[in-house]
């Protein structure tokens, strides 16, 4: 089985980021600014060129088929029901590391598969959570403990304390900032969380616990209502801890990490 390599800092696909994505700087304790990217389930919509040649290929449409195929995963239902399918997710676990797609097909695919076994069927949040591994993977506003990797580090409790002075609309970003970024360490991460929590750091249960509280004030939010994001926020609120297992899963089965991830948990 074929793992994908998730450098830190660094786009794992070279893909340009979510033509959706907007960027809030908050003013930090620690950092002159921190920017805060704007995750939104849009995985099954940005499929690309080499995605349609990747799933022609692995269902076994040939060249005069292909065109067909691209016309169907226009149609939003067709699309989800072949990218549920067996075939394309053993396709991406035995084929080669640098497989030409794209990572948000890369980590849908993945995380459809992960999640639909552990009975989380909402293909919104899947969607969700693989446009948080694109984001956060190729992130460099991060870094690793010890002072590994580029830019500004970033702290739990800075985020904490920059809500004290937010603005409503930064407050908002902020929030779900939060939740993306204990839902990720804790999940992805698992395993350093808990060995800095042995040396004082916070735990798995408070990262959960500040998660799905800020999940839960984004869900209500004037913005993520006038948006559309309050269901996908309520269940990322209510369905932390399984979510994070979900990533937990992902990552130790399927992902290879860098040692240093650009990431600090405290």
């Amino acid at each position: 089985m074929k793992t994908r390599t998730v450098h830190s800092g660094v786009d794992v696909r070279g893909a340009p980021p979510p033509e959706e994505n907007t960027n809030e700087k908050l003013n930090g304790t620690r950092d002159a600014t921190v920017t805060l990217p704007m995750i939104t389930p849009n995985c099954r919509e940005r499929l690309t060129a080499s995605d349609f040649e990747f799933i022609a290929g692995t269902l076994g449409a040939g060249r005069n088929n292909t065109a067909t195929l691209a016309e169907l995963l226009t149609d939003a239902e067709m699309r989800d029901t072949i990218l549920d399918s067996e075939a394309l997710f053993q396709a991406v676990l035995q084929g080669d590391a640098q497989l030409r797609i794209s990572p948000q097909c890369y980590f849908y695919i993945l995380l459809r598969h992960v999640l639909k076994d552990r009975g989380i069927v909402n293909r919104e949040t899947c969607d969700y959570l693989a446009s948080l591994l694109e984001t956060f993977s190729r992130t460099e506003r991060m870094r690793a403990p010890g002072g590994a990797g580029h830019g500004p580090q970033q702290y739990v409790s800075d985020l904490l304390l920059a809500l004290q002075k937010a603005s409503a609309s930064q407050a908002f970003l902020l929030r779900a900032h939060i939740g993306n970024y204990t839902l990720f360490i804790s999940g992805v991460f698992q395993d350093r969380v808990e060995s800095r929590s042995r040396r004082g750091g916070p735990d798995i249960e408070f990262l959960e616990g500040v998660g799905a509280a800020n999940f839960q004030s984004a869900a209500a939010h004037p913005f993520a209502r006038q948006h559309s994001l309050s269901p996908i926020f309520g269940e990322l609120s209510e369905r932390f801890h399984d979510l994070r297992l979900a990533l937990n899963e992902t990552a130790e089965k399927h992902l290879h990490m860098d040692e240093t991830p650009p990431l600090l948990f405290t």
